[in-house]
């Protein structure tokens, strides 16, 4: 079958996953507060998403270069494409995000009920890290979970890999990076073009290493937790990290 005429509910429908390794992913997103997941889909598919996040970020991407109060002023330093233009230039990314049957493989990891994000902005971003230094600084998210595909990723020496501490809180009036960093360990791992990981974003502060060299490519896919519907949530930085047009100068917020 051609890539662009793809079914990719068929396709995820077709796609056999081993429960050991969904039990594996389980504990290992309780532990590390992230788990690898590039598993739950096929490789086709995989070839299907990657092609169109290319030719998004070729022609929509726009650059950003933000620090945000709410974060400590860590960095964003990367070109992104944001979820509406994904959307109208995207035949199976919105398919595969809304699918029942992917979020039914991301619950049995999360042990809870994933669920989509109620705020549109945050449903499926485009982000590439393409020029030195270019970084993802530390943060936390609005929402409780986000699954990443890895597009283009450079050699763990260049940068790009992921950062991460699990089970620290976010307050965003007071957000203490360094003290959230000092409260327990912080996990790193590399990733390369064709895997995934979910990660539990809103009680992890994580990070992408800058990078030196090479291109860093994703798309990420946000969902809530049963909890995240039930409480109110600004998007200050989400607001400002999305917006249509970029800042001409980095800035706070």
């Amino acid at each position: 079958m051609e890539a662009s005429v793809i079914d990719p509910l068929a396709s995820l429908a077709a796609h056999e996953v081993d429960l050991a390794q969904l039990a594996e992913a389980r504990e290992r997103l309780a532990t590390y507060g992230f788990a690898r997941l590039s598993f739950i889909v096929p490789e086709q598919l995989k070839a299907v998403v990657a092609k169109e996040v290319l030719n998004l970020v070729g022609g929509a991407g726009v650059r950003r270069d933000l620090r945000f109060a709410a974060t400590g002023n860590t960095p964003r330093r990367m070109r992104n494409v944001r979820r509406d233009e994904v959307a109208q230039g995207s035949s199976v990314i919105p398919a595969v995000y809304e699918s029942e049957l992917l979020r039914e493989l991301l619950t049995e990891v999360a042990g809870e009920p994933v669920l989509p994000c109620p705020y549109e902005p945050e449903q499926y971003v485009i982000t590439r890290l393409e020029e030195v230094g270019d970084t993802h600084g530390w943060h936390w998210d609005d929402y409780a979970f986000a699954l990443v595909w890895i597009i283009e990723c450079p050699a763990p020496e260049h940068g790009g890999f992921v950062q991460c501490v699990p089970r620290t809180k976010w307050n965003k009036d007071k957000p203490e990076i360094n003290h959230a960093l000092l409260a327990g360990p912080t996990y790193s791992a590399s990733f390369a073009p064709g895997d995934l990981y979910l990660m539990r974003t809103d009680t992890t502060l994580h990070r992408v290493y800058p990078i030196t060299a090479g291109v860093r490519t994703i798309i990420n896919m946000g969902y809530a937790a049963t909890t995240d519907l039930e409480r109110r949530i600004s998007h200050e930085t989400m607001d400002a990290l999305w917006a249509e047009t970029a800042p001409a100068a980095p800035q706070s917020s």
